[in-house]
């Protein structure tokens, strides 16, 4: 590794908060009540203090804990501010495991969506408001979840699918494993009344899953899914593993989940007018490798997802329908970032602060975030920028990143120092 010069304070590496715990394994139960728009959950988590721990702290949304247990003995807890605050029966010491089971309900008014005319239930980023977890991006564990759902109902989640169990009434279990630690905000799941396709890809089988379009339409607008796949793994020199999933849903602007991505009903539609509208389908499944499997610390350096997302989504669009479909995308975000220049919205990329963010700041970190990058790549030329990007990658699977990582990697590709370019793109905002 070269050496160069140490970042400015706005580029320094992020610090987790110091949690006490880290969670190792999520086992949770859910049985949605589609027509109620309610949820019950039993959760067992299990996890290691890091240091002496007293009390374990999740955030819980608006859910209503009912019980706390650990190893059989009613535990003591409180909620505040869209936390649980769980007194342990005794102090842990630090490195020793334990678990704690939950037991819960919920109406949560967003982060699970119910669409009772569809019979349709599905999630959407907020995990804790479904199941109380740790919602840090930097937070990695394995899970193990089931969804109770009525009979006729086809369902899609996150992880390795097991075999269903039908219940004495006649309801179905639907179950999955993640062996791969990943952050909770990847967590999820996808039911309804749904018509579906299947596709194998190589090693990987796909999955098309729709209340509106037949499988013959599924298999049509999903077409270029797996070429997605295989131009983003040899972009990042990582193989896409497990099943890949697409699920329309009532509403949605587009959620990633791990091997799972919805989008809308009316996405789908216009995927039907317009073939090559192809972008936020390309956009979810860049996810799967910067996002899921590379994931920002703290949402602070949130570009570090959603901009690579978006760029890595026009650069597919290069691959598959040519250069002008490319540099219409760049068009598109230089326009919008004149537009937050002009009402003085422009921002630096890293935040000092992720609370509330505002349509602008979204544009920030989506829009000029991939601008950005297309800046780095016609800064650094074709082989250095993309050899950058997959030894980015690779070095990172499976850890959650900060911006100077990031970096790092793209000035060991370059041979040089890339702090001035970073400086003016990346830790402020510069001007026109």
């Amino acid at each position: 590794m070269l050496a160069f010069p140490l970042l400015t304070s706005a580029g320094a590496g992020h610090t987790a908060p110091a949690r006490g715990f880290d969670v190792l394994h999520y086992n949770v139960a859910l049985v949605p009540d589609i027509a109620g728009k309610q949820v019950q959950g039993n959760l067992l988590m299990r996890f290691r203090a890091e240091q002496p721990l007293q009390t374990l702290s999740l955030d819980s949304g608006t859910l209503a804990i009912a019980s706390v247990q650990q190893d059989g003995r009613a535990l003591a807890f409180e909620q505040a501010d869209n936390r649980v605050h769980i007194a342990l029966a005794k102090p842990l010491r630090a490195g020793r495991t334990s678990s704690v089971r939950i037991v819960y309900t919920g109406a949560p008014r967003f982060g699970l969506e119910f669409t009772p005319g569809r019979d349709e239930v599905y999630t959407i980023f907020s995990t804790s408001q479904w199941m109380p977890s740790v919602d840090a991006p930097d937070e990695r564990a394995t899970l193990d979840m089931s969804v109770t759902l009525p009979p006729g109902l086809l369902a899609a989640g996150t992880g390795r699918v097991l075999p269903s169990r039908t219940l004495d009434d006649g309801r179905i279990e639907h179950r999955w494993s993640l062996d791969t630690p990943m952050p909770g905000y990847v967590y999820g799941f996808a039911a309804g009344r749904y018509q579906q396709a299947t596709q194998q890809h190589g090693p990987v089988t796909l999955r098309f899953l729709s209340v509106d379009r037949t499988p013959a339409q599924l298999q049509s607008l999903f077409a270029r899914t797996g070429d997605m796949l295989d131009f983003f793994a040899a972009r990042a020199g990582l193989p896409y593993r497990g099943e890949y999933e697409q699920a329309l849903v009532s509403r949605t602007i587009g959620q990633e989940m791990a091997g799972l991505s919805l989008m809308s009903e009316a996405y789908g539609e216009s995927l039907l007018d317009d073939p090559g509208d192809t972008a936020l389908m390309a956009h979810e499944a860049a996810h799967q490798w910067w996002g899921n499997r590379v994931t920002c610390a703290g949402w602070e350096h949130f570009w570090l997802n959603e901009g690579m997302a978006n760029f890595m989504a026009a650069a597919y669009l290069q691959h598959a329908q040519g250069e002008a479909a490319y540099q219409a995308q760049v068009q598109g975000w230089r326009t919008r970032l004149d537009a937050l220049r002009a009402k003085g919205a422009d921002h630096a990329l890293v935040y000092a602060h992720w609370d509330a963010p505002s349509a602008d700041d979204r544009a920030v970190v989506y829009r000029k975030g991939a601008y950005v990058l297309h800046r780095l790549r016609v800064e650094l030329g074709e082989e250095r920028f993309w050899r950058g990007i997959g030894d980015y990658t690779r070095a990172h699977d499976g850890r959650s990143v900060v911006t100077a990582d990031f970096q790092r990697a793209m000035e060991a590709a370059a041979g040089h120092s890339l702090q001035p370019f970073f400086q003016e793109w990346v830790y402020s905002a510069p001007s026109p």
